[in-house]
């Protein structure tokens, strides 16, 4: 680990003094009570306060009501819920900036009426046209952002950003591919560029002397669209005029989704796009944000002076304490956000409140924070069966809890099937939370036997107090199609025919030339084996009963990335809404689901993935011998195969629930 010294110097924003230099960008969470702050959104950002976090931007809040999303600073009301919450987070150090925002033609309006936008351009993620704003319609929106700048001075937000990146309303305006309008706001740069000013003026006039207000900018993704060059001069521009006392830099918007970016895309991905924009910026500070997971990785990019303030946002999600524990001399305790996308970013995109797949008290820190866990008044033995992430979860919980913990794991290794997960490429990454689970099971003194099958009486010896079942699921190898479950697909036993964790744990010397990938799951496995078998060179046809592919996963930043590297790979072919009617010795006979048409599919490998079945057969023996249900609870894939996310949190909440 590097010496730690840029991290931890303070920076003066305009008016406001930040304690170090991280940051957390402006993110959705759906924590608040139809636009209202809540408690349950106090004790989040509270959390990350505590942690040592120097400055947090809130969500950006939508300033009329032709675009909304999950924070509203739309009338006074707002003002009292700010106030709860600069008082909750005052006494822990943590500066707050709120993003005020409007989006657009990127999201519908409740009423059903069609969003405001720039031009008649449809939005390029849905094909939404919008109604075109006419000059009243700015000058309200503008208006409404002023006067979403007053709420946030006396309600005592600390400074503003202006979002003007992503593709939302005032991008829009900016950016040539959506901008067609022939007024005073279209056309030239100059013009382009006069929304964004006249706001910022309407801010400015609402805000004392002092007062931080500035910006989130980035270019677009979209051939011919807002580039580096432009936004360049309209840094220049809005500094020249003293309209911007700070620039947080971004990159992409709706033409090609990049700014919430999985863990398929390295630490820094941003940076090449966001240095052209801060090399414009003179004098003040600048944020900028990429994946980062580390103050290690904070620290070198402020040392080579490219940012004054790096974002670590999801890198907080996944654990409130980063700072904390790195300060403390502990960064090995630290969490690093795996970069899944499935709790934070997808969760809230489908309307859940805002979870983390790896920290279960994310969003829920008003009960689940770890600073809770009290010892218990009576620790006893705990005796835990499986050493995937949902048993080492549990010997977690339980150990922070005082109690006696053994582990059993039929392995010899633990990590369950995150250790064959993290195989696939651009996979490696979700192999960190097991690595830390193991980590700190063993910190915390919890008794690991691995290569050990743990049955009834095996269970029963150790005489416990409490047990956690958590033996995971394994492959079928039943060839059972959901939609046809009276018979397998013939030729299913055959040699050729492989699970996911065959494929990637026992690859065959000989895979052929061609395979075929059938997924009746919908998760990332299938993703994974097509890329796996793209990677050894085979031409890979993808068949699956849904009208998408991985239909349980978020598209924009898992799916879609995946298929652009598919392309580029190699040979790869979709059919979907089908079925598969044969397994042959180097074929597959595969039928569409409606017309009933079939074909042939060259397939020398073939990869059947089907729902796993639960390792659950220890529980059922334990009740059968009459050990209490209050006593034991079966979590992750051994009571239901579903995905990470719902293992890890079941073992922590229900385990500590129990113990």
């Amino acid at each position: 680990m590097m010496s730690l010294q840029f991290v931890y110097e303070p920076l003066k924003i305009k008016g406001v003094e930040v304690r170090n230099r991280i940051s957390r960008s402006a993110h959705g969470t759906n924590l608040t009570d139809y636009g209202r702050i809540t408690d349950q959104l106090i004790d989040y950002h509270v959390a990350r306060a505590k942690g040592g976090v120097g400055l947090t931007f809130l969500e950006a809040a939508t300033v009329h009501p032709s675009s909304v999303l999950s924070l509203a600073n739309l009338d006074d009301t707002i003002i009292d819920g700010y106030r709860r919450l600069m008082k909750a987070i005052k006494p822990h150090g943590m500066r707050v900036f709120q993003q005020i925002w409007h989006g657009g033609h990127i999201y519908p309006v409740l009423d059903q009426s069609p969003p405001w936008g720039v031009s008649a351009v449809p939005n390029p993620a849905t094909g939404i046209v919008p109604n075109p704003m006419g000059l009243a319609e700015i000058e309200e929106v503008i208006q409404h952002f002023a006067n979403a700048a007053r709420r946030c001075v006396e309600g005592g937000i600390e400074g503003i950003e202006v979002h003007a990146s992503h593709g939302y309303l005032i991008m829009q305006f900016l950016n040539p591919l959506v901008n067609k309008r022939t007024d005073q706001y279209g056309g030239s740069l100059e013009n382009r560029m006069r929304f964004l000013r006249e706001v910022l003026l309407a801010v400015r006039a609402q805000v004392p002397d002092d007062y931080p207000v500035g910006i989130r900018m980035g270019a677009s993704t979209g051939k011919g669209g807002l580039d580096e060059d432009e936004l360049a001069l309209v840094v220049q521009t809005l500094q020249a005029e003293k309209l911007i006392d700070f620039l947080d830099l971004s990159w992409s918007d709706y033409f090609n989704f990049k700014f919430v970016a999985a863990m398929d895309q390295p630490v820094g991905y941003q940076l090449s796009s966001s240095e052209k924009i801060a090399a414009a910026a003179r004098g003040i500070p600048r944020f900028m944000i990429g994946r980062f997971r580390t103050l290690d990785e904070a620290e070198q990019l402020l040392r080579d002076g490219v940012t004054d303030m790096v974002h670590m946002t999801r890198a907080h999600i996944a654990d409130p304490d980063i700072i904390r524990k790195t300060q403390a001399g502990k960064p090995e305790q630290v969490r690093s956000c795996i970069g899944c996308n499935q709790a934070c970013w997808q969760g809230v995109n489908l309307g859940y409140p805002l979870a983390c797949t790896i920290n279960p008290a994310a969003g829920r820190e008003g009960d689940l924070a770890e600073d809770l866990i009290r010892p218990a008044d009576n620790p006893g033995k705990v005796v835990v069966i499986g050493g995937g992430p949902a048993g080492m979860e549990a010997a977690r919980v339980a150990a922070l809890r005082g109690h006696r913990v053994t582990l059993f794991e039929a392995g010899p290794d633990l990590g369950g099937q995150v250790a064959v997960a993290k195989r696939a490429p651009r996979l490696h990454v979700i192999g960190d939370i097991a690595f830390w689970l193991e980590q700190e099971i063993f910190r915390l003194g919890v008794d690991v036997r691995t290569s050990t099958y743990a049955e009834v009486e095996d269970v029963l010896e150790e005489n416990p107090d409490f047990v956690v079942i958590a033996c995971g699921s394994i492959p079928r190898h039943n060839g059972i199609q959901y939609a046809y479950p009276a018979e397998p697909v013939p030729g299913f036993d055959q040699p050729h025919v492989l699970s996911p964790i065959d494929l990637l744990t026992a690859t065959p010397a000989k895979l052929g030339k061609s395979a075929v990938v059938f997924d009746d799951v919908g998760h990332y496995e299938a993703v994974a084996a097509a890329e796996f078998l793209l990677s050894k060179g085979l031409r890979v046809t993808f068949v699956t009963r849904f009208a998408s592919v991985a239909p349980q996963l978020d598209h924009v930043t898992r799916v879609d990335p995946a298929f652009r590297r598919f392309a580029e790979e190699g040979d790869f072919r979709l059919l979907i809404r089908s079925r598969i009617d044969h397994i042959g010795i180097d074929t597959c006979i595969v039928r569409t689901l409606y017309r009933g048409d079939s074909e042939e599919v060259a397939a020398d490998t073939v990869v059947f993935i089907n729902a796993k079945e639960p390792m659950r057969a220890v529980y059922d023996d334990l009740r059968e011998r009459g050990f209490g249900k209050d006593r034991m609870v079966i979590v992750g894939d051994a009571r239901a195969p579903r995905d990470l996310h719902l293992a890890i949190s079941e073992g922590h909440r229900l385990v500590r629930a129990m113990v």
